[in-house]
């Protein structure tokens, strides 16, 4: 990992690039992605059989992409009572969480006028949970939990086949989070059948989940068609230290995001230069145990960062301008510092609090937002599966006495048939 002073000349073109980061999907996957989507718009049910057989090397009939709900007992009977146990509290802590999330409507009113908002749950989603090497029923259990809380009436989950079948555990997870369908397809097919819709795949209103860059891409390319979550780039971590945390903590959790993939960024800042030296000799000490080895050093050489910084409000400006996914608050009484993070996906406080619990276990939502985005966007949740719908209502009286104003503006706007809309009324009132 590179070490850095923050005064440091070569830091400041550094950071500028970090602070400036964007995810880009190169023009030739956009191409491939649009030739595929279209493909399937056209060709339905055969199209995805046909990009299944070429992405996966799977032969699926159309009668084998669901696996229906009625094999889900007979396939979860497999999994230890300890693991479905432990999903079932991750489950359970995930909701308890996202109940808090709920918003109600509201009435206003006035002489004659009554306006309005109601909540509406979204009647259809659909979610990508991601395979190939990996599973992932975290996922599943992150991003169906909040649409069921929201009061979703289908949740359709989309996955890769494998070869021995869709893995167990991510059956489990379906099942306890409230998943309705499960299709085994995946790739950009995948999103294409739930922004089109088949003769097999019913059409979604909105697409939630992660992927690889084809996948990003065709969430990207099917938005407007359907609502998608956004556009996720590759994983941070940002870690703040004093010197008085354990080195120890502070190299592993760096690892933990640096093993999802090449790009993952893992940062840390610290008050203390021979901390940062502790940080990176720990990391090159635990780095000879992980079974993902190469790509975290390959996430260490390319992305990899240590910042010395003079104190810890130094540090947090500089996290705010940085605007991690996920920002880790390893200092000495991190409360006092809370208050001053404006810009970060979910703030783990304190030595035992490493991100990976916030990946399983402790309820708040995994699926943060990245690239500099916590700037505006917020961590999936309750409100991402509602929409938002105004009413009006005025009497006749209420209309005579307003409708001079709206007379006035629409003819300032031009707008002569406004205006009309209501003068006639008033007119014949």
């Amino acid at each position: 990992m590179r070490i850095f002073n923050f005064y440091d000349q070569k830091f400041k073109k550094e950071i500028s690039e970090i602070i400036n980061r964007k995810h880009k999907i190169p023009e030739e996957v956009k191409e491939k992605v649009e030739e595929i989507l279209a493909e399937v718009y056209k060709k339905g049910n055969r199209a995805i059989s046909h990009y299944t057989k070429v992405f996966d090397g799977i032969s699926l009939a159309t009668t084998d992409f669901e696996i229906s709900r009625k094999r889900w007992p007979h396939i979860i009977s497999s999994i230890d009572n300890s693991i479905i146990q432990s999903f079932e509290k991750a489950a359970e802590r995930i909701r308890r969480f996202h109940e808090h999330q709920k918003e109600k409507g509201f009435i206003d009113t006035e002489q004659g006028i009554i306006t309005g908002q109601f909540l509406k749950p979204l009647e259809r989603v659909g979610i990508y949970v991601p395979g190939g090497k990996a599973i992932y029923p975290s996922t599943v259990l992150m991003n169906a939990i909040p649409a069921k809380v929201a009061g979703v009436k289908e949740i359709i989950m989309v996955t890769p086949p494998r070869a021995k079948g869709i893995d167990p555990c991510l059956i489990l997870a379906a099942s306890i989070s409230g998943v309705n369908r499960l299709f085994q397809i995946g790739g950009v097919q995948a999103i294409a059948a739930l922004a089109y819709g088949t003769a097999t795949i019913p059409k979604v209103d909105k697409i939630v989940g992660p992927g690889n860059i084809y996948v990003a891409a065709a969430k990207e390319a099917v938005f407007g068609e359907v609502d998608i979550d956004s556009i996720a780039g590759p994983t941070e971590i940002l870690i703040i230290s004093d010197d008085k945390s354990d080195p120890d903590f502070v190299a592993v959790d760096l690892i933990s995001q640096a093993e999802h993939d090449e790009d993952a960024y893992p940062w840390l800042i610290t008050t203390s230069s021979s901390f940062a030296k502790d940080v990176v000799n720990s990391v090159e000490k635990h780095l000879k145990g992980s079974k993902r080895k190469s790509i975290v050093k390959s996430s260490l050489k390319n992305h990899g960062m240590v910042v010395i910084v003079p104190d810890i409000s130094t540090a947090i400006e500089l996290a705010n301008e940085i605007a991690p996914e996920h920002l880790e608050l390893l200092v000495d009484e991190p409360f006092l510092y809370i208050d001053s993070i404006k810009n970060a996906g979910t703030i783990f406080i304190g030595q035992y609090t490493p991100e990976a619990i916030g990946d399983y276990i402790a309820g708040a939502n995994h699926v943060l937002p990245t690239s500099g985005t916590a700037r505006f966007f917020s961590p999936l949740g309750v409100y991402d599966f509602v929409k938002r719908v105004n009413f009006i209502y005025f009497s006749k009286d209420a209309l005579k006495q307003d409708g001079e104003d709206v007379i006035r503006m629409a003819t300032i706007e031009k707008l002569d048939g406004h205006a009309k809309a209501i003068s006639e009324r008033i007119k014949k009132g």
